[in-house]
């Protein structure tokens, strides 16, 4: 049903194959569209590698929940509460304190 496919990388422009497997595996996730970076550029876009700013900031803060001392890859506005990861989890999976 499924045949492996080249694309060229929009970050790089090297070609990567898109397999049968991967299109399968995107077809049962329902995901329209296709990959548009290779392996190593997903990678090191992930871990905040890309563009000028380098690897990507985190920020102190205390976990309005527990009241832990934890991180967050954003800067967080005032008013809004924020959560520790645990925190986090435990409300997107309605367990929630």
């Amino acid at each position: 049903m499924y045949q492996d496919k080249t694309i060229n990388c929009i970050d790089c422009g090297a070609p990567f194959i898109f397999s049968a497997n991967e299109q399968e595996f995107y077809a049962q996730k329902g995901f329209s569209n296709e990959p548009k970076r290779c392996r190593g550029c997903r990678d090191r876009r992930k871990t905040g590698g890309m563009g000028e700013g380098g690897p990507r900031s985190l920020y102190n803060v205390t976990c309005d929940a527990c009241g832990k001392a934890t991180q967050v890859p954003f800067n967080p506005t005032n008013g809004k509460p924020v959560y520790c990861k645990e925190c986090y989890r435990d409300r997107r999976t309605g367990s929630g304190r």
